[in-house]
């Protein structure tokens, strides 16, 4: 992971490559707008790139680090060599713990402002309106930017603070469809696979093969990058590895029950008025009731077959 360091006289310089032991930072999360606009690796190792718009994020990014403390920030458009293929594909694969593990999250919308064209105060609503109808809500790489800090914090494209996840959280909640839950920090994981891919529906990408690359830090998987597999297979391989993350998971807990103590329950009258699956409640029988031992079992098929008399 590479950092940027804000120098006295307010330039920035690239550090190394940390791998281990990486200094307390804090991150930027932003939209892009036309890449020729965008500071690149290239521009900070050539000491370029100031006249760009995007070197105003930068600027913004690190004077609000130095207001908390914070002599590192992480911004995506510099940090990553993307001529590196390799680099780029660790990168992205990484980008979600990057955004989980910063001290601070600084978000900039660049489509929201509190003045009008006058620079006259909008009034609060308007502001309001505008938070949330930001394209940074739409945009695919700024789910996993929402939902993995511990603390993020919303701006104006003219410096003011709006708020941050826990003070918008309902507004937040409103404009994305994301459970209040897991913007207060449960785990992606908590909720089902279903869900967490309903959170980017409706969410757009430069690249249609992003679409699903985004997604990589939302479902802890990992993925080879292949630009130019189009958005069906890179789904396709997304699944597949969705699959076998939630298939290992379920393997994992059924290996941790088996360790722990049996569980017991208070045993009732079976209903003698219940006729029928003899062969079932005698192999339920001599399966549960061996040596008198507690056991486990799940009783699974389709709905209104009689699992339920056949439990009870």
């Amino acid at each position: 992971m590479r950092l940027l360091r804000q120098k006295d006289n307010g330039e920035f310089s690239l550090t190394k490559d940390f791998v281990s032991n990486i200094p307390t930072y804090a991150i930027l999360s932003h939209t892009w707008g036309d890449d020729e606009d965008e500071v690149t690796f290239k521009d900070i190792v050539e000491g370029s790139g100031k006249s760009k718009t995007g070197y105003q994020k930068l600027r913004f990014c690190g004077e609000q680090a130095a207001q908390h403390g914070y002599r590192y920030i992480w911004v995506d458009t510099c940090c990553i060599d993307k001529s590196n293929n390799s680099e780029l594909v660790e990168a992205l694969n990484s980008m979600y713990q990057w955004y989980k593990n910063a001290a601070k999250c600084y978000v900039y919308l660049a489509d929201v402002s509190t003045n009008d064209v006058n620079s006259t105060r909008m009034p609060a609503e308007s502001v309001e309106k505008h938070l949330r109808e930001s394209r940074w809500f739409r945009r695919g790489w700024t789910l996993q930017e929402l939902i993995a800090p511990q603390s993020a914090e919303f701006f104006s494209v003219n410096g003011e603070r709006l708020g941050d996840k826990k003070s918008l959280e309902q507004q937040i909640h409103e404009s994305t469809g994301i459970p209040v839950l897991a913007l207060q920090g449960k785990s992606p994981s908590e909720f089902t696979v279903q869900e967490r891919f309903s959170w980017a529906a409706n969410r757009e990408t430069k690249r249609e093969e992003d679409k699903a690359y985004s997604l990589l830090g939302i479902f802890n998987v990992f993925l080879p990058l292949i630009y130019g597999e189009g958005q069906v297979n890179a789904f396709r391989r997304l699944q597949e590895e969705v699959d076998k993350s939630v298939k290992y998971i379920e393997y994992s807990r059924m290996t941790e029950e088996r360790m722990l103590p049996s569980s017991y329950d208070i045993p009732f009258q079976r209903n003698r008025r219940f006729s029928g699956r003899n062969k079932i409640l005698e192999n339920l029988t001599h399966r549960l009731l061996v040596q008198k031992k507690c056991q486990k079992l799940a009783i699974t098929g389709l709905g209104g077959i009689g699992k339920t008399q056949v439990a009870l």
